[in-house]
């Protein structure tokens, strides 16, 4: 059986995350995943680059009045990770849509 690596499995928690609009922090990613805060933290820096998706990964204070299990010293961070947007270039285009934007331009 092929066992998921850990940047997959935070990917799919973090994204799931993102459908629910919840922010989560290192500690709760940690809980659900069972893997330790730091490695999460490294794994988040990969999924920014290009070769892993290029993920665009949020990051903001917790407000102070919500609930800090045990974390309430000093500030708490929370994470949320957007799939990235990707931009097309006219020579990338298909063939068909190249002309149709040629032809709307010289028509203009």
């Amino acid at each position: 059986m092929l066992r998921r690596r850990q940047r997959d499995v935070l990917r799919d928690v973090m994204l799931s995350a993102r459908q629910c609009d919840t922010w989560l922090t290192l500690d709760e990613l940690a809980k659900l995943t069972h893997y330790p805060p730091a490695s999460i933290s490294a794994q988040l820096r990969h999924l920014r680059k290009a070769e892993y998706g290029g993920f665009v990964v949020e990051k903001r204070c917790r407000k102070a009045d919500q609930a800090l299990r045990g974390e309430d010293f000093g500030a708490v961070w929370e994470y949320r990770l957007t799939r990235p947007y990707r931009r097309v270039s006219l020579g990338e285009r298909a063939p068909q849509q190249q002309a149709q934007t040629a032809a709307s331009v010289a028509t203009a």
